[in-house]
């Protein structure tokens, strides 16, 4: 059951992939509307 071409491996590492974009881009957002000072990149 090989499904990619990592095999089973790249369906989780592309969920990972996701959550992780999507945690880097949210967590400014969600620090700076807290109130919090705004963390500079």
């Amino acid at each position: 059951m090989v499904d990619g071409v990592f095999g089973g491996y790249t369906r989780w590492a592309v969920v990972f992939l996701i959550i992780f974009v999507l945690f880097i881009l949210l967590v400014p957002y969600g620090v700076a509307a807290a109130g919090a000072p705004a963390a500079v990149y």
